[in-house]
């Protein structure tokens, strides 16, 4: 809400919603996937607020984002602290929009102009245009192409949005019938478009039709023929491409990987080297590797979309589980869960993900014997916030049967300890006597 106690005399209103995949911008889930079209909004979004502030800056002009969906603390995350925000109220779009404009009225406002999302034509003039159009005028309108308007502002509280027919092209026609029934006076502005079509994207955001799948899942693969086909069901999804690099199996894993439906690459052996080469040909915005023996949980993209919405978030995973059933488990479980949370270590079977433009400024898994995944993650901590999702990522308990609990588990701490004291990953392989291809802290 806002904090000042003499508000500004004019207010500027940004009518928007915070996004989830297949909630968000639902007509264009068929061109780019319900994780690409929530993504898209987002990045409408923040360019709006962005011309938003950068007009108001100085002029006497309140920001306030008038949302729906998610939480007033997830859209601080999202869009920053200090912004001014309300919710919507409940109803149809006029019922919203009329509230808005009488809350502005009754804080003191002289003039409120109210402004959606998904405008990428939208400068800082357009809205001075508007709030000066307001001083000689008792309504101001920005008309879409599509028949509806991607602006209205108003000096005093006005009954515009009943009867009319939202989400179609008379939308503008009703308006303007309005207006001229109540004898108020109306400056037009110029014709802009709004983003909600396929056709509309095409024309006016070619590089979106362009874009990738929003996760690339790689999975690095080694004579796994018994997983690999329940790992990669597990991350099959609209929004993902499932990518196994296979480091020289002799068993069936390749053919398995091909039936399931995933690409498959292949490489010289080693899991960060198998994981670096997935990373050079994947396309995803989010780049999430996966181990051969992890099932991914129900809903994992929704989820990392949804850590990713904070800015400040550049990598993350999800919780750690095994599908052991021993009573020894379950402190083990909660111990690494509890490590993951506050030491921003997880392990490369929690399903780590990145944001790829993360992944490759550190420059990828370093390419060595054993605990890449800790490695990289302790380097990466540097360089922003580690999520953890509340979902948990599902890992075969075999090396915890074949080891025997306590010894794996004491392996796997010394392991922690030896990255964060920055211990040369051979000193550690040769200390524990672990084969280097199956040295894999789990």
């Amino acid at each position: 809400m806002i904090n000042c106690q003499n508000p500004p005399i004019d207010r500027l209103i940004v009518f928007g919603r915070y996004p989830v995949p297949g909630r968000t911008k639902t007509r264009l889930i068929q061109a780019l996937g319900p994780a690409g079209a929530a993504d898209l909004q987002r990045q409408l979004t923040e360019n709006i607020v962005e011309t938003a502030e950068a007009f108001a800056s100085g002029r006497g002009v309140n920001v306030e984002v008038c949302f729906e969906g998610g939480s007033e603390q997830k859209m601080r995350c999202w869009l920053g602290p200090d912004l001014s925000l309300s919710r919507q109220a409940p109803g149809d779009l006029g019922t919203r929009m009329y509230a808005a404009f009488l809350a502005a009225f009754q804080r003191g406002c002289r003039r409120a102009v109210l402004i959606g999302t998904d405008i990428p034509e939208l400068r800082a003039d357009h809205l001075k245009q508007a709030f000066d159009a307001l001083n000689e005028n008792d309504i101001v309108i920005g008309p879409s192409r599509d028949g509806g308007y991607w602006l209205i502002g108003l000096n005093r509280p006005a009954r515009l949005f009943e009867g009319i027919k939202w989400g179609t092209r008379v939308v503008l026609g009703q308006t303007l019938a309005l207006a001229s029934g109540q004898g108020l006076r109306v400056k037009e502005l110029d014709y802009l478009t709004d983003i909600d079509t396929e056709e509309e994207l095409r024309e006016w955001l070619p590089d979106w039709t362009e874009k990738g799948p929003y996760v690339s899942v790689i999975i690095p693969a080694l004579d796994e023929a018994l997983n690999i086909e329940k790992s990669i069901n597990s991350a099959r999804n609209r929004d993902a491409e499932v990518i196994v690099v296979d480091g020289g199996s002799n068993d069936d894993t390749v053919a398995q990987a091909i039936r399931a439906g995933a690409r498959v690459e292949k490489s010289s052996r080693g899991r960060a080297v198998q994981q670096n080469c997935g990373a050079s040909v994947a396309r995803g915005k989010v780049l999430l590797f996966l181990h051969a023996d992890t099932r991914l949980p129900q809903g994992y993209i929704n989820h990392i979309f949804d850590g990713l919405m904070d800015p400040e978030t550049i990598a993350g995973a999800f919780r750690f589980k095994t599908d052991l059933d021993h009573p020894l488990m379950k402190p083990i479980e909660l111990a690494t869960n509890i490590r993951s949370r506050y030491l921003k270590l997880p392990y490369g079977d929690q399903g780590l993900f990145f944001r790829r433009a993360v992944f490759e400024r550190v420059g990828g898994f370093p390419e060595v014997s054993i605990a890449e995944d800790l490695f990289l993650m302790h380097r990466i901590r540097k360089q922003g916030r580690i999520g953890i999702a509340p979902l948990h990522a599902v890992t075969s308990g075999r090396r915890w049967q074949t080891r025997g609990l306590l010894r794996a588990t004491l392996i796997n701490q010394v392991i922690v300890a030896g990255c964060c004291l920055g211990i040369s990953p051979r000193v550690l392989a040769r200390l524990y006597h672990v084969p280097e291809t199956s040295a894999r802290p789990r």
